[in-house]
């Protein structure tokens, strides 16, 4: 499968391309902001992007979404509980970044726990994961051993739980059911920083590693 990360955006999003080698259809995962570069690696990949699949709406997430839907046609893809999320972006983009933005359009379909997207010869697992917002899901490619993880786990770290919508014991507990029940060796690419994988994150993580103290 082909791979491309690229961080955009003033939050350092990381943005993720994948796609079938022998088909050359792909799939755009998070598509943050600057859709200029994020279209120029597609082209660079000679992709035809299907569908668009976001783990969830916070705005540095979603910004490019109607842009790239709009060059390229692929639909959009969000889970329904992030769905006030989404409508709330113009509003949080006034308050974090003091800047006016037009509203991101609706997806066209709704994304459910335990589906598969496809896109050519390749899959990914849906997984719902709620916490750091209320529809979040990840993505899990198993053949290559890679979570694509949004804003739930990171390197050393888990999402945020003070923002609208979000809830810590709901985040611990969606991280220790859908995520660390991976094996060990999964690679982990998150929303926000560096790789990172299963087992370290089991072995060290402050949040919900096995030294852990929250219950």
């Amino acid at each position: 499968m082909i791979v491309k990360g690229l961080t955009v955006g003033l939050f350092q999003e990381n943005c993720y391309i994948l796609g079938c080698e022998s088909t050359r259809q792909g799939v755009i995962i998070d598509p943050g902001d600057n859709a200029r570069a994020i279209l120029k690696v597609v082209q660079q990949e000679g992709l035809t992007i299907a569908k668009i699949i976001n783990t969830h709406a916070h705005l540095d997430h979603v910004m490019a979404v109607d842009a790239i839907r709009a060059t390229t046609g692929a639909s959009f893809h969000l889970h329904r509980d992030d769905l006030p999320v989404l409508h709330d972006v113009p509003e949080r983009a006034r308050l974090w970044l003091d800047t006016e933005i037009d509203s991101i359009d609706d997806p066209d379909e709704y994304l459910e726990h335990g589906q598969t997207i496809t896109f050519g010869n390749e899959e990914v697992e849906v997984r719902f994961t709620p916490g750091h917002a209320p529809g979040h899901v990840v993505f899990i490619h198993h053949e290559s051993r890679m979570v694509f993880a949004g804003d739930t786990l990171f390197n050393g770290s888990v999402g945020r739980f003070d923002l609208p919508g979000a809830d810590g014991p709901t985040l611990f507990r969606s991280i220790r059911e859908q995520l660390l029940t991976l094996p060990d060796d999964y690679t982990v690419l998150p929303g926000h920083g560096p790789a990172t994988t299963i087992g370290d994150e089991r072995a060290h993580n402050p949040f919900v590693g096995q030294s852990a103290t929250d219950v």
